[in-house]
């Protein structure tokens, strides 16, 4: 054996195992402890003011990067070179308006010269208060681009004009507006000046707000302070065809506020609303001529209209004095006289539309979902009031037999003076009469096929009167799910051909009467003054059984009535808009 080989390799070895000893315990000498972030306090601020967001880093090996995020999202990053091993971090956060309460976090990551990571650290920032915004008052013709934006609240004084209506000017010409409200912006109407917004013929309004950020007109008064009629509302005119003017001079809305309306392009474009809620609206300009929640005065089908809520108004919450504008998701709340007014030869399309009323807000006039004329006196002035709706709810005041409602209201359907409505998939329930097709010439147009009712279920009210519709009853408005009789002087029956309407009613595709609402799927919620819930349960008479009108305007839907299983007010609407602050949003 050579031993001095073998000593050499013994040798040879334990220098390489000393060696490797060495290196192991060298390379965990050199690799330290990883960064430790200390965040600032958490912070609260007003909504507008700087809030420092600070943090300390203590990195023995030296820092590399320091990334921080709000709320997930990144905000800012720092790369070190000098390998400094400590850093005082400092960042100036303007507070966003959000509401009272609301935080935003912000995250702290640093890594090291060996890549090595801090464990995450946090710094909070909470909205103690958002103040007022600037009230800025608007008041005269408005022309050229002129823009809204939501960091202000804008006061409407008196009859606020977007253009100058050549019919008023007695000019051949006319200044025109276009004005642009931006997402989030609340508009208030001055009450003493009786403020009314209104766009003229060949001007126009885009107020594109959204789900989360919509557009609100509303009352100058405080919360809790609110009532009808605060202000005027918002008026819309264009130069579509209507019955009762000829030409480009059209005549002008009721209440001689000089809305001028009507022309001859039914294509008339007047802007886009979307998202928008009108609030306390409709003050009387003269005794009995009020100003509605939203007016549409020959509005054309070039103009946009969706998801639109019209609440407590002093008069009608929709009306449309002839015009071929189309909606959808419209929503009529706890308006005092009629949700849905149609005459002049209103022609649109409306689909998905719900109208819910107070048990004690009627007006003497007579309070109806529906009150469609072709005009005042039921002559057959063309076009003829023809709009075509799908997918309706009109949801009356009686909830229950026990519940006490004013004596003014009339009918969930009030079609008289010679129209021809074109009604798909509509429900309607709780109102004394449900269905009231009134007038001879009205008869015979339904007579004719003119007048359509197509998938319409009229419900009643579990142990109020004859069939649940209040007929026969002392204490409740005398009432009938389709009316066979005229009741006023003198009394008289009612014939569509040599049917009673009734029999006509039941006759057509799909409709049903019905004594009750319960296994309709309707939530209760839709007769009280709470948010409500609008999608149908389960297994419910509404639905199935719907159908599509004709046209490429209408969506398809399997359901009767404004809802199925989805919610489309959700987020945008507002069932409780005298408890909002308005001044601080």
């Amino acid at each position: 054996m050579n031993f001095r080989r073998l000593a050499h390799t013994v040798l040879t070895l334990g220098v390489l195992s000393m060696a490797l000893i060495f290196n192991a315990c060298k390379k965990e000498e050199e690799i330290g402890p990883a960064p430790v972030i200390t965040p600032g306090s958490v912070l609260t601020g007003v909504a507008g003011s700087v809030a420092k967001i600070t943090a300390t880093i203590n990195a023995p090996e030296g820092l590399q990067t320091l990334t921080v995020l709000k709320n997930g999202q990144a905000f800012d990053s720092k790369v070190y070179t000098a390998g400094q091993t400590a850093e005082s971090y400092t960042k100036d956060y303007t507070i966003e308006n959000l509401p009272v309460g609301a935080s935003v976090v912000f995250t702290f990551q640093a890594t090291d010269t060996k890549n090595q990571t801090s464990t995450v650290a946090t710094q909070v920032v909470t909205v103690s208060a958002v103040p007022a915004k600037t009230v800025v008052e608007v008041r005269g013709v408005l022309t050229g681009n002129v823009s809204w934006t939501k960091d202000k609240v804008y006061k409407l004084i008196g009859f606020v004009r977007v253009g100058a209506d050549t019919t008023e000017t007695f000019s051949s010409t006319a200044a025109t507006g276009t004005l642009t409200i931006e997402a989030g912006t609340t508009i208030i109407g001055d009450r003493a000046s009786k403020a009314t917004l209104i766009i003229q013929r060949g001007s126009k309004i885009i107020a594109n707000g959204t789900a989360d950020a919509p557009i609100v007109f509303t009352s100058e008064r405080a919360a809790g302070q609110r009532e009808s009629g605060d202000w005027g509302g918002l008026v819309i005119c264009g130069r579509a065809v209507n019955n009762q003017s000829t030409g480009d001079k059209g005549i002008q809305l009721e209440g001689s506020y000089k809305g001028w309306h009507g022309g001859s392009n039914d294509a008339d474009n007047s802007g886009s609303l979307k998202y928008v809620r009108v609030e306390y609206a409709g003050v009387p300009i003269n005794p009995n001529q009020e100003v509605n929640s939203f007016t549409f005065g020959s509005v054309g089908n070039g103009t946009t209209m969706e998801y639109l809520q019209a609440s407590y108004g002093l008069d009608d919450s929709f009306e449309w004095f002839g015009g071929t504008v189309n909606g959808k998701y419209l929503v009529a709340y706890r308006g005092l006289d009629d949700d849905f007014d149609m005459d002049f030869g209103y022609r649109g399309n409306l689909q998905f539309i719900i109208g819910m009323r107070g048990a004690t807000l009627a007006d003497q006039s007579g309070s109806n979902g529906f009150e469609v004329d072709n005009d005042g006196q039921g002559t057959a002035a063309t076009p003829f009031t023809s709009a075509t709706i799908s997918n309706a709810s009109l949801i009356g005041p009686k909830e229950t037999n026990a519940t006490s409602i004013s004596p003014q209201f009339q009918n969930g359907m009030h079609l008289r003076r010679n129209n021809k409505l074109k009604i798909y998939n509509t429900v309607v329930t709780g109102y004394p009469n449900g269905i009231y097709i009134d007038g001879t010439n009205t008869q015979a147009n339904a007579n004719a096929g003119e007048l359509i009712l197509n998938r319409v279920i009229v419900a009643g009210v579990a142990g109020w009167g004859t069939g649940g519709f209040g007929e026969g009853t002392t204490v409740a408005p005398n009432g009938f799910a389709v009316r066979d009789v005229n009741t006023a002087s003198p009394v008289a029956a009612i014939t569509i051909g040599s049917s009673k309407p009734s029999e006509w009613f039941a006759a057509q595709s799909g409709n049903k009467i019905l004594a009750t609402y319960a296994g309709l799927g309707l939530s209760q919620s839709v007769f009280q003054a709470v948010t409500p819930t609008f999608t149908l349960s389960n297994g419910g008479t509404l639905a199935t059984g719907g159908t599509v009108p004709s046209g490429s305007f209408f969506t398809a839907a399997s359901f009767i009535g404004a809802f199925g299983s989805e919610d489309w007010t959700a987020k945008w609407s507002n069932f409780s808009p005298n408890t909002t602050d308005y001044s601080k949003q």
